[in-house]
């Protein structure tokens, strides 16, 4: 697994600095990549812009924890002075200048236990940070997929209706053959062309679609919008395993990062509970602190003292202003666990759903296949009646209606089945990077986030410049769309330059060109007698072949 994740990012790698080359060499051309699904979902995990935005969040909760580690250590601070004196009390000095400095250095002993509970606070929060990003890339994953899927649907669409077209083409040319002998009305032939032209338009509608669902993918994967898929897959049945949904239920409970997320949060509520109640309690802090006080800058030849001891502050009558903080962080923590028991319930609506639809999906595949193979011999009884004489038109149209509909039907229930599938994971939370169970075990445990998420990683562990290459927002699609506009922009200035000297070469040419002489009044004559002569014998000729098939037909009928 960790030889194939390395795989796909050299892949990811390798495709967009090939459309990186290839968008600056070529202008109108539309780049060409070929990718299946496992490529797909590896760069839209590398390029989308959803996911470098909780990557972000997964630092900022970082920093935040670093700082509320830092502000239980010691501190050291400078202060210093320049004031210009004068009065009655500096008289006798000989200088009208003072410099201070102080010098401290403290220590909060954290009697109230704030500052602890700070650091905790900061630490579940960077739990959720990091459950938060693994649920953010199962869903992209999960729209990866279902965008994938799209595309391979709306290509078997495409070919249902251009294959659809082909065979009302192939129905009206024997209509027509029919009507010409006259063995059919004009009717048949009309309402042919009304139902070849209604499945043309549905062919245009399907390759619309299939251009639609093609950009989508590109835009979700991070390529140019233009950029012509090739995808390897096929719109198939593979059975999933055979799971029940009480079992189901009870994997997503222990594995969906947003319901383990949610109950980090809760967990942060309480400590910011403990932190609004530290209120009521003293603050204790050592402090060693140096002063001295001179006519220079730095010198002690005035005043100079120190002093080393314990602060302690106590806010015994704040007006309530602590008291309304505890009731503030209770009805806090009561909303955050009313919110984490909806994401549970959520949590197993969804499974409930997506496992119900996936068993559906699945029956619809077995009937719509059965349809498809039903509506196919139909419309060939139909065909042959209609050719024998003994049914009509109408029942040949509407056999080829009802077998593109059940392909169309067909297809779409394959559609569904597998986004069902992709869907049902994503509800029960299989895993795209991070272990749940393993990560809420290290944590528990007692060890670092670091530690946590090294336990729980199911990848091999990104090197320094692969974490920093993803928190990097790479603009492939403005790049790519830039230097392609000015690939246009320059094509465009040379065809115009081109069209310019064409008609700069036309212009001249014509001028140099002499004026045609004028023919003769009887040569017009005598050529306009010949035209008139020669229209009448096509005339003719035409009428002659018209009455020879006229005869013919009739001969026919008589047989």
């Amino acid at each position: 697994m960790k030889k194939a994740n390395r795989f796909h990012k050299k892949l990811t790698a390798l495709v967009l600095a090939g459309l990186m080359a290839m968008s600056a060499s070529t202008a109108l051309a539309a780049n060409t990549v070929e990718l299946g699904l496992d490529d797909s979902i590896q760069m839209a995990l590398e390029n989308n812009r959803s996911i470098k935005q909780s990557i972000a969040q997964v630092d900022q909760a970082r920093w935040n924890l670093s700082s509320a580690r830092r502000s239980a250590g010691p501190t050291l601070s400078w202060e210093g002075t320049v004031n210009r004196v004068g009065g009655k009390y500096y008289e006798h000095a000989d200088y009208d200048t003072a410099y201070g400095n102080t010098l401290r250095a403290g220590y909060n002993l954290d009697a109230s236990g704030s500052l602890k509970h700070t650091r905790q606070r900061a630490s579940y929060a960077l739990n959720a940070a990091d459950l938060t990003l693994e649920n953010t890339k199962q869903a992209v994953k999960l729209q990866t997929t279902q965008a994938y899927y799209q595309l391979l649907e709306c290509r078997n669409l495409v070919d249902v209706n251009q294959e659809a077209v082909d065979t009302l083409e192939e129905h009206l040319n024997n209509v027509n053959a029919q009507y010409r002998v006259g063995t059919v009305a004009k009717s048949d032939v009309l309402a042919s062309e009304v139902q070849l032209a209604n499945a043309q338009q549905s062919l245009v509608t399907a390759q619309n679609n299939y251009d639609i669902a093609m950009a989508s993918l590109n835009n979700i994967i991070g390529l140019p919008s233009d950029t012509v898929l090739s995808v390897k897959d096929q719109l198939q049945y593979t059975a999933y395993p055979d799971l029940n949904l009480d079992s189901c239920t009870v994997y997503a409970l222990d594995n969906r990062p947003d319901g383990i997320a949610a109950d980090y949060q809760v967990e942060q509520s309480k400590e910011a509970l403990s932190i609004a109640k530290a209120g009521h309690l003293p603050s204790v802090t050592a402090a060693v602190t140096r002063s001295l006080t001179g006519r220079d800058e730095f010198k002690e030849d005035i005043t100079g003292q120190w002093a080393a001891g314990l602060t302690a502050s106590w806010n015994i009558f704040d007006n309530g202003q602590v008291g309304a903080s505890v009731e503030q962080a209770k009805a806090g923590l009561r909303a955050a666990e009313e919110s984490a028991a909806a994401t549970k319930e959520t949590i197993q609506l969804n499974v409930r759903e997506q496992f119900l639809s996936l068993q559906a999906a699945e029956k619809n595949i077995q009937t719509t296949s059965k349809a498809v193979e039903q509506a196919e011999e139909d419309y060939k009884i139909a065909q042959v009646r209609y050719s024998a004489g003994v049914d009509t038109n109408l029942s040949v149209m509407d056999a080829q209606e009802k077998l593109t509909s059940a392909r169309t039907n067909y297809y779409t229930a394959l559609y569904n089945y597998n986004t069902s599938k992709a869907a049902l994971d994503k509800a029960m939370g299989i895993p795209v990077d991070i272990d749940v169970p393993r990560y809420v075990a290290a944590q528990q445990a007692g060890d670092t986030p670091r530690k946590t998420l090294d336990a729980s990683l199911l990848h091999e562990k990104l090197t320094k410049d692969e974490e920093k290459s993803l928190r990097e927002v790479k603009d492939v699609v403005k790049i790519a769309a830039a230097k392609e506009a000015d690939a246009k922009k320059a094509e465009a200035k040379a065809k115009a330059a081109q069209e310019k000297a064409a008609a700069k070469q036309a212009k001249k040419a014509a001028k140099a060109e002499k004026p045609a002489e004028k023919k003769p009044v009887a040569d017009v004559k005598s050529a306009a007698a010949e035209k008139k002569d020669k229209a009448g014998k096509t005339s003719q000729q035409t009428a002659e072949n018209t009455q020879a098939e006229s005869s013919s037909v009739e001969a026919e009928l008589a047989r």
